[in-house]
């Protein structure tokens, strides 16, 4: 049987974190991973650069039943001291936009990093290693895996949700927290792009690809970034984040110009511009492939007609159409594309300050499989590192 002080599941971002500052402890440690490479989802991040953090993360960047619970492990492990660990291997990075930080050139950086610190911290690190079995006994646990039993006292899932299955992801934290009793929220996926009726799709039939700067909203929440339309539905950034937000049944509200007051725009280029068509103009700030199509769907009786024959309640239906465009979704993409899974683990069954579960002493749950999401950019991955950071303190 094989025996350390403290065995992690899972070889992502929390789990590796998690690991390393145990193993700085002089605690022995053991990361076990069904899959054949660590950090699966760090690898695929950002578009193959890693988000890596934020430079504004807050708990106000987090959902959970219960808000207060990221508190404490984010103001221990910060952006400043994941920056700072960055900073020590040499590794260069930029900020894209939004405090988002990401390497220049590839994610595998970040994961050579952690590899590095967990080789430098004597972190036993396994992967194609799947757990059959997990038992309590007195003096911590027993775990059957494909590479043999292992017996630990402090025992720590690092599992993640169910987002990206092609990756990996599996339920298997979830069902240890029931194994055990603890209580469990309803997941589902989040941070994913929405799927829109047959109807509305023939409508905007050949705009994907197309993106525009939009305001989203819905359910008292706002986000400006991109939205981009895709052959299923609506995608880009501001969708994504929104997303999370969103309840089966919901509307959302987007608003193609969000800097300015549409009508009184156009009422000004109608005396500046008499003879300019509304698709015209229009195209001056969306794409002109966008522009075309929203004025077929809405637009078609005032496109033939110059700006100065339009009236102002034309010019009001417009501006309304355009900065209040009502769309209800059909659904989500799902766990196929989301980039995380609410809901999870409730954070009232764990410590905020050692993320030890208060029934079973010694079991521990970090990261994504708990009921805290962030919003994108980078906001996942420093819950990851603080959550892993915190737990590593105890374990």
């Amino acid at each position: 049987m094989h025996r350390k002080d403290v065995i992690i599941i899972g070889a992502g971002a929390a789990g590796l974190m998690c690991g390393i500052t145990a193993g700085q402890r002089e605690r022995s440690v053991a990361i076990l991973d069904h899959a054949n490479k660590v950090g699966k989802k760090i690898l695929m991040s950002g578009g193959g650069r890693c988000n890596f953090t934020n430079y504004y993360a807050e708990p106000s960047n987090y959902l959970s039943h219960n808000p207060h619970f990221c508190k404490s492990a984010l103001s221990r492990y910060t952006q400043w001291d994941f920056i700072a660990l960055v900073e020590k291997h040499g590794i260069p990075y930029h900020e894209k936009k939004l405090g988002q930080l990401f390497c220049d050139n590839k994610a595998k950086d970040i994961v050579n990093m952690l590899l590095d610190e967990c080789a430098q911290a004597g972190v036993d690190v396994r992967t194609e290693c799947s757990i059959q079995q997990v038992n309590k006994v007195d003096d911590g646990f027993i775990i059957q895996s494909s590479q043999g039993k292992w017996h630990c006292q402090s025992l720590v899932i690092a599992t993640g949700g169910l987002s990206i299955p092609t990756m990996g992801a599996t339920g298997f934290g979830y069902d240890i927290a029931r194994q055990f009793g603890l209580k469990l929220f309803p997941t589902y996926a989040a941070l994913v792009p929405f799927t829109l009726t047959p109807k509305l799709l023939d409508q905007f039939a050949g705009l994907s690809g197309t993106s525009a700067d939009a305001f989203v909203s819905c359910n008292g929440q706002s986000f400006r970034e991109n939205i981009l339309f895709t052959h299923r539905g609506l995608s880009g950034p501001s969708i994504l984040q929104i997303s999370s937000y969103w309840q089966p049944g919901d509307a959302i509200t987007i608003n193609l110009f969000p800097d300015v007051d549409l009508y009184e725009q156009l009422k000004q280029l109608q005396q500046e511009r008499p003879k300019a068509h509304i698709n015209t103009v229009l195209a001056e700030q969306l794409t002109k492939k966008l522009a075309d199509r929203l004025c077929e769907i809405w637009f078609v009786d005032y496109v033939q007609k110059p700006l100065a024959e339009l009236s102002n309640e034309a010019l009001q239906n417009i501006a309304e159409q355009l900065q209040s465009w009502q769309l209800k979704p059909t659904g989500t993409e799902g766990y196929r594309t989301a980039e995380v899974t609410m809901g999870g683990v409730d954070t009232d069954e764990v410590s905020s300050k050692t993320f030890e579960a208060k029934k079973v002493s010694g079991l521990y749950f970090i990261g994504e499989v708990l009921d805290v999401t962030g919003h994108l950019g980078g906001f996942n991955f420093q819950w990851a590192w603080a959550s892993g950071f915190a737990s590593g303190q105890y374990v």
